[in-house]
């Protein structure tokens, strides 16, 4: 992989991962795209490079981190159910992560459903409590888990899940935010560890290439989550769904007139 290839990779994951188009969905297709897809050291940089957007969550958002215990409990009971599944159906899901079929069909169906999302829960916008119980937060955890399909999105499936909950659509996903922070950071421990069991240890210039990778995706990921807060509250989720449906339709057809997105 070249400094070029993962800055790439790294703006795509600091654009998307708190966007409900799905992160990895959009990973997948630029590493396959640049013909990088394969390699090991790519599977773990586009994991690892989360820590760089999720550690922007904690700079924007820092007083929320040093509020109360609560907070760090409800977390933890939103975190639960992934980290169970995850550990579970690892292989599976790595499986799943190499069908580009089925993350354009995710895509198309949560861009479906985003077409309706803002009409659904239109009442929610007039919900002034806005408590996130540990119940509610469980729930949220449950939604979580359908994202282990590459193409659904974390950030889509907790968002829902919190408008589930009568959470108004800021509240859902500045608590989608803060359920990446565990969820991503355990994924990319996991991988890393996991790489460095095969490998051994990391070159000089794979740890160079980790490092800037972070600082990418932490820099373009802030300018995201601001973006993001700022369009939602004021436009809904429609334009994610109708983006969804284009990108998940493209991928499908390509996908069925045989064309191999790792050679394009």
């Amino acid at each position: 992989m070249s400094l070029i290839q993962a800055i790439i990779l790294a703006i795509i994951e600091g654009l998307t991962e708190f966007l409900p188009v799905s992160s990895t969905g959009h990973i997948i297709i630029g590493s396959s795209v640049m013909a990088i897809s394969t390699l090991p050291f790519t599977k773990v940089f586009t994991v690892a490079i989360q820590f760089g957007a999720i550690l922007s969550v904690v700079v924007l958002y820092w007083r929320k981190f040093i509020q109360s215990f609560a907070f760090y409990f409800s977390l933890l009971i939103a975190f639960i159910p992934a980290g169970i599944f995850g550990f579970l159906l690892v292989d599976y899901i790595n499986q799943l992560f190499e069908r580009v079929e089925v993350v354009g069909f995710m895509l198309i169906i949560g861009g479906i459903i985003f077409l309706f999302i803002d009409r659904l829960f239109k009442e929610n916008e007039t919900n002034f409590d806005q408590r996130i119980t540990p119940l509610i937060a469980l729930k949220i955890g449950l939604f979580q888990c359908i994202a282990m399909m590459p193409g659904v999105s974390r950030s889509a499936a907790t968002i829902i899940g919190g408008l589930t909950q009568k959470l108004n659509k800021q509240t859902a996903a500045e608590f989608s935010f803060f359920l990446a922070v565990p969820t991503m950071l355990a994924a990319s421990l996991y991988n890393m560890y996991g790489f460095i069991q095969v490998h051994q240890k990391f070159t000089g210039d794979e740890i160079f290439l980790l490092i800037a990778g972070n600082v990418v995706a932490f820099s373009v990921a802030i300018i995201a989550i601001k973006s993001f807060i700022q369009f939602l509250t004021k436009y809904g989720f429609k334009f994610f769904g109708y983006y969804r449906i284009v990108v998940g339709t493209i991928l499908v057809i390509l996908y069925y007139l045989g064309i191999d997105l790792k050679i394009i």
